[in-house]
């Protein structure tokens, strides 16, 4: 039976890397076949749709690229439509709001996959907050901030092979990571353009300022 999060990537026409490095593989869904649930292939790509749906289907993949649920999400957008600056655009605003969150500076990290599973281990009090166990998701980190692998579950079989795989990870330039200590720092903020959201932003707020 095909994955839910397969379902998500397919009917949106995007990688949103719901599976982590499964999506890299030539088993992915979107790879094998690059069309929607239900729709033969042929008939891909012929769909006119309108204005509303055009930023429905961004908002989808921005909300399902950040694991986000639609309550969730909302609230950041909204937010930033009250709080909106003239200095800093507000697709830029959102970005830095939607990266801060503790499950996806984890998975910026290396420390997991992929941002479904970072938010799990997040919620199962995997990771500490400059030396303080913290164990939600949303929470919003700052530059300065340090995070570490809880000492007790460093030998669980999840981080067993992590060393080698954090040097290999190429973390965003807000970020660094030590391997050797298992510990990542906030640097610096994150950039719109370096973070690379699959969807256009713009349309987004128009979407929920209807």
């Amino acid at each position: 039976m095909q994955n839910n999060k397969c379902k998500i990537c397919r009917r949106l026409g995007v990688k949103l890397f719901l599976k982590g490095e499964r999506c890299l593989s030539p088993k992915c869904s979107l790879t094998r076949k690059p069309y929607a649930p239900g729709m033969k292939k042929r008939t891909r790509g012929r769909r006119a749709f309108s204005e509303y749906a055009k930023e429905l289907r961004e908002k989808q993949k921005l909300k399902n690229w950040y694991n986000l649920k639609e309550k969730q999400f909302r609230n950041y957008v909204k937010e930033i439509l009250n709080k909106r600056s003239h200095v800093e655009d507000a697709s830029t605003l959102l970005i830095q709001k939607l990266e801060s969150r503790f499950d996806n500076v984890i998975f910026r990290l290396g420390l997991s996959g992929s941002r479904p599973h970072a938010r799990q281990m997040v919620s199962h009090g995997h990771f500490l907050i400059n030396g303080k166990p913290v164990n939600i998701p949303a929470y919003q980190l700052k530059k300065g901030d340090k995070v570490s692998i809880n000492l007790g579950s460093q030998k669980k079989k999840v981080f067993s092979n992590i060393t080698p795989l954090l040097k290999k990870h190429q973390t965003p330039s807000w970020l660094k990571i030590s391997p050797e200590k298992l510990e990542g720092e906030v640097i610096g903020k994150p950039s719109l353009e370096e973070s690379s959201p699959p969807a256009e932003i713009s349309t987004i707020f128009e979407y929920y300022s209807r």
